[in-house]
C-alpha cells in the first residue's frame, strides 16, 4: 500500500506535552466498526468491558536512556548525546548519536550528569542515521542501575523537541505495573491506568495478564519508503511465558476478550499466534509489521493512544479496525480536541470481522 493513504493533518496544538491528571482522567474514544463512535472517559472501561474479559498489558520499565557526556579522543573532547535504544549483551547498547559526525569508531566516551563517576564506553560499531554501537566497562545489572543513575527519561522526539525534561516525567513516563528494566520508549496506553482503577476490573472478573516487549526508539523512526512493502521494521525482544499464554487462552476459549493494552502487546500476543494460529509462548526478537489485510488471531479489542501520520502505528490500528474507520475517528478525535500521542488521549478499538473469520 502507498504510505500516502495513511497520512492526515494533525494540529500542533493536540499534541500533549504533559499527561491528564489524575493518569486515568484522560479520554477515551470508542470505535466499533459499523456501529460509529463514542466519546468517552477512561473509567468508562468499567463498563466498555466484560466479566471474564482478560487485559494484557506490557509490563516493561523505561530506562532513563538518555545520555550526555564528552567524546575523548587524545587531548580533544566534543559534546555528544546519546538515546539507548537497544540492548547487544550485557555491556553493549544500540544507541542513537548526536551529532554522530563527531564519533569515530573506537572513541572514548565519558557520559553522565556529574553527580558520580562517568559511565566509560567505547564506540564499537557506527551504522546509517546516527546510529551506534556502544560497549561499556560496566555490565549487566551494574550498568542498568549506573544508566538510572546518569540517564534521562527518553521523551519522544515529539515532546522533546517542545519542551525539557522534568523531574516529573519519572513517573509520568512509567506504568503503574512496570517491572522488567529495558525500553526506552513507554507502552503508553498503559500509562492511563491507575492501581485503582485495576483493582476494581478486577473485582468485576476482568482479570490483567502481563507481558513484556521491550520498547525501542525505533518506534518513533518516520517511514522513508513510499510503499509499505518496502519498509523494514525495527525489531525488539519480547516474551509470554507457557503459563500466561495458557491462561490467556483459557479465558478467550470461556467466552472472554482478548484486550491489548498498546500496540506493544499486540504486536507481542500477534507474534506468538503466528506459528500455530493460536497463542504460544514466546521468546526472543519480533519484527512483524503489521498493514492493512493482516489476520488477527488472538487480539479482539485494541486499547491505544492516538498515533502519528503515515506511522507504522497509524497502520496497525487502520489494520485493526479498518483503514476508513480510522480516518473517520482521527477526523472526529481532531475535530472535539482529543490529545494526540504518547501523553495524550486513548481509545479503544473493536476487531473489523476478517474474510477468514469463521471459516
Amino acid at each position: 500500500m502507498r504510505v500516502s493513504e495513511f497520512d492526515f493533518d494533525l494540529p500542533e496544538r493536540l499534541i500533549a506535552l504533559h499527561p491528564a491528571e489524575p493518569r486515568d482522567s484522560a479520554r477515551l474514544l470508542e470505535v466499533e466498526p459499523g456501529a460509529g463512535l463514542r466519546d468517552l472517559h477512561i473509567p468508562d472501561l468499567l463498563t466498555l468491558l466484560r466479566p471474564g474479559d482478560v487485559l494484557v498489558v506490557n509490563d516493561t520499565r523505561v530506562l532513563p536512556a538518555e545520555l550526555k557526556g564528552v567524546r575523548i579522543r587524545g587531548e580533544a573532547r566534543a559534546g555528544v548525546s546519546f538515546n539507548l535504544h537497544k540492548r547487544v549483551d550485557a555491556h553493549g547498547w544500540r544507541a542513537f548519536a548526536r551529532p554522530a559526525k563527531k564519533l569515530a569508531l573506537l572513541d572514548r566516551l565519558e557520559l553522565g550528569n556529574g553527580a558520580a563517576a562517568p559511565l566509560v564506553a567505547r564506540v564499537t560499531g557506527k551504522g546509517e542515521t546516527g546510529e551506534v554501537t556502544l560497549e561499556f566497562e560496566l555490565g549487566g545489572a551494574e550498568l542498568d542501575e549506573a544508566i538510572k543513575a546518569h540517564g534521562a527519561m527518553p521523551l519522544p522526539p515529539y515532546i522533546g523537541a517542545k519542551r525539557a525534561v522534568e523531574e516529573r516525567d519519572k513517573v509520568d513516563y512509567q506504568t503503574v505495573y512496570a517491572a522488567e528494566d529495558g525500553a526506552v520508549a513507554a507502552p503508553t496506553a498503559g500509562l492511563h491506568f491507575t492501581q485503582a482503577l485495576l483493582q476494581r476490573l478486577a473485582d468485576m472478573d476482568v482479570v490483567t495478564e502481563r507481558v513484556t516487549l521491550h520498547v525501542g526508539a525505533g518506534t518513533f523512526l518516520p517511514m522513508k519508503v513510499d510503499d509499505t512493502e518496502d519498509h523494514v521494521m525495527h525489531s525488539e525482544w519480547g516474551e509470554i511465558d507457557q503459563a500466561t499464554a495458557g491462561r490467556i487462552k483459557a479465558r478467550r476459549a470461556a467466552g472472554g476478550r482478548v484486550v491489548a493494552v498498546g500496540t506493544t502487546s499486540l504486536r507481542l500476543l500477534e507474534t506468538a499466534s503466528r506459528a500455530t494460529g493460536e497463542l504460544q509462548s514466546f521468546i526472543g526478537d519480533t519484527d512483524i509489521f503489521i498493514t492493512p489485510g493482516f489476520r488477527f488471531r488472538t487480539v479482539d479489542l485494541l486499547m491505544t493512544n492516538f498515533h502519528l501520520p503515515k506511522s507504522t502505528l497509524f497502520m496497525l490500528v487502520s489494520a485493526f479496525s479498518g483503514l476508513e474507520t480510522m480516518k473517520a475517528a482521527y477526523a472526529h478525535a481532531i475535530a472535539e480536541g482529543y490529545r494526540f500521542y504518547s501523553y495524550g488521549d486513548s481509545s479503544l478499538l473493536h476487531r473489523a470481522p476478517h474474510p477468514g473469520d469463521g471459516v
